[in-house]
């Protein structure tokens, strides 16, 4: 039987973002390439749209980039609008992935020697 730990996806992955129109792309890089094979099983579609269950997202796609150990995570409808139609300003695209990098993720006990991030 394998140990596990649950931690926060930042310890697991950075990410990158950006936004257009009502529209949130999302990148997760893995840490360390050891940690990928956890990022494909956990940070799901399904699981995403979970995460983001109280903004709505009409649809959530992910696209895996598996040499990168990266994926990017474009969600519709999920902007109020979008950054000229809102007056929410910290519902955008990079605040949005402070959301996704909150997210539990249970890791192999073995692989914590690969987190990065914050250790708090």
């Amino acid at each position: 039987m394998t140990t596990t730990i649950t931690v926060p996806l930042y310890r697991v992955a950075h990410s990158r973002t950006g936004d257009k129109g009502n529209r949130s792309n999302i990148s997760v890089i893995a840490w360390h390439p050891a940690l990928w094979d956890v990022l494909v099983e956990q940070v799901t579609e399904a699981a995403v749209a979970q995460q983001f269950a109280q903004r709505r997202p009409r649809q959530v796609t992910r696209y895996l980039l598996p040499q990168l150990q990266a994926m990017n995570i474009v969600l519709d409808d999920v902007l109020d609008g979008g950054v000229n139609d809102s007056l929410n300003l910290d519902s955008h695209g990079k605040a949005l992935s402070y959301l996704l990098l909150d997210m539990p993720i249970t890791v192999p006990a073995h692989l914590a020697q690969h987190f990065g991030g914050p250790t708090a």
